[in-house]
């Protein structure tokens, strides 16, 4: 598969394309590890979900875009391995040449293939799944299919997390997150959406997540402090959304 790339800049900010006018991801040029579209800050709301410290140690990114999640979590959780399944080589040579994609086989290992077929195939567990994969008309094409949730969910750790952005499907976003909800039994949860337009989900297999809004307002404290991003504004909109029960997630 060979995907037209394109690079554009304004106002410090890099982005990429895929032939079209759809942002693929961006890059503050000024700071290359921060995250600079929405979406994928609240994708790494994983991060408050999990009180151990150390988590995650096995994180799978399929999508690789513009390396903004892998760039954050290279940098923020150094005890991380990450794996990264790409279809289109020339997206990762377009991140390591305009977008500082680290390469550093000790920790970033490499995929080119389909993330769907990849997902059937592995035996491999994870800590965390990010799936955020789109060609250039903004499609998910099976990573948007009950099978493929059905995988990541056999794939996940007993402490594992699937994080998915839900951009441009279909039969739209309730309709890819009803594919979650199934695979996954109900323990799925949607984020409002985003500005954008986005809408993330999550959604786990094993331990229990119970925690208070407070609590994750604490985390999200920590996590700015740590690393200047700011989920604030993620969980003001997720409780006026009321969607978790007594301002409690649970999962």
């Amino acid at each position: 598969m060979t995907t037209p790339i394109d690079i554009s800049e304004k106002s410090g900010v890099r982005y990429l394309h895929f032939g079209s006018p759809w942002i693929q991801g961006a890059m503050r040029i000024a700071r290359p590890w921060s995250l600079e579209l929405e979406y994928t800050r609240e994708m790494m709301a994983s991060l408050l979900l999990r009180d151990e410290s150390r988590w995650p140690r096995k994180v799978l990114l399929i999508g690789l875009g513009a390396a903004s999640l892998t760039k954050f979590l290279y940098r923020y959780r150094p005890l991380s391995h990450l794996t990264i399944v790409e279809i289109d080589p020339s997206v990762v040579a377009a991140a390591r040449h305009f977008f500082k994609l680290p390469e550093d086989d000790r920790r970033i290992h490499m995929v080119i293939g389909d993330g769907a077929e990849y997902m059937l195939a592995t035996d491999k567990k994870f800590d965390l799944i990010l799936v955020d994969g789109f060609n250039e008309h903004a499609q998910p094409g099976q990573l948007n299919s009950l099978p493929f949730y059905q995988a990541c969910r056999s794939r996940l750790s007993r402490q594992g997390i699937m994080a998915v952005n839900l951009l441009g499907l279909s039969k739209g976003v309730l309709g890819g997150f009803a594919h979650i909800h199934q695979a996954f039994d109900e323990r799925a949860l949607m984020f409002p959406s985003c500005e954008s337009g986005n809408t993330i989900a999550f959604a786990v297999d094993g331990d229990e997540i119970s925690i208070h809004l407070d609590d994750m307002k604490e985390g999200a404290l920590s996590l700015k402090e740590e690393t200047g991003l700011n989920l604030l504004p993620t969980l003001a909109r997720l409780a006026q959304a009321r969607t978790c029960k007594n301002n409690t997630l649970i999962l």
